[in-house]
């Protein structure tokens, strides 16, 4: 589960990211001599993001999961909704870089802990989903924009492949529950 849902939120960071500069130059308007410097903020939003997810990764996985990936949600949208705006534009590369490298930085940490026995085993399979995340992301965004949607599209891709991450992440919840439910209840007793 861990590694379907690293490949679904860096699959979204990636197909984002890979659009970036079309979005910036077409949508929002900002000169070509602009673009490595917004390159260098959503860098500099990822860093932050790597050092956010390590401090709390190991104390506070689940919340920071929980947040992070609702935010994420929310900030693709909003991204999509105001991307013809500069500020909007320069904030959300920062913002979004650091939430999608804090929520991936401790699904990578919650692989490794799933898997105590087989440390590298575990590093491999993450590093394999989040390449896998991070190839397929930009070949759907470039298939909506190849759709005729724009160059907006990407962030609403973005978005989608976050809710599939988190409509995933509750239904195993549930199911979690349910079994854990089951062997807590108790066996009938004979008649």
């Amino acid at each position: 589960m861990t590694l379907l849902l690293g490949a679904l939120v860096n699959g979204a960071t990636f197909c984002a990211f890979t659009y970036l500069e079309p979005l910036s130059t077409h949508v929002t308007g900002i000169g070509d001599a602009w673009v490595p410097a917004l390159l260098a903020l959503f860098g500099l939003g990822s860093s932050a993001g790597v050092a956010l997810g390590g401090r709390f990764a190991d104390t506070r996985p689940v919340p920071l999961l929980a947040g992070g990936t609702a935010a994420l949600l929310a900030g693709w949208s909003a991204f999509a909704l105001t991307a013809g705006n500069p500020a909007a534009t320069v904030a959300f590369a920062f913002v979004q870089g650091l939430l999608s490298f804090a929520v991936g930085s401790t699904l990578i940490s919650q692989a490794l802990y799933a898997a105590t026995g087989a440390p590298t085993l575990a590093g491999g399979f993450a590093t394999a989903a989040l390449n896998i995340g991070a190839a397929v992301g930009p070949w759907a965004g470039g298939q909506a924009i190849a759709s005729g949607l724009g160059y907006r599209s990407p962030l609403w891709v973005s978005a989608l492949l976050v809710a599939l991450a988190l409509a995933t992440a509750a239904g195993a919840a549930v199911l979690a529950r349910r079994r854990t439910a089951d062997r807590e209840e108790p066996a009938p007793a004979d008649a």
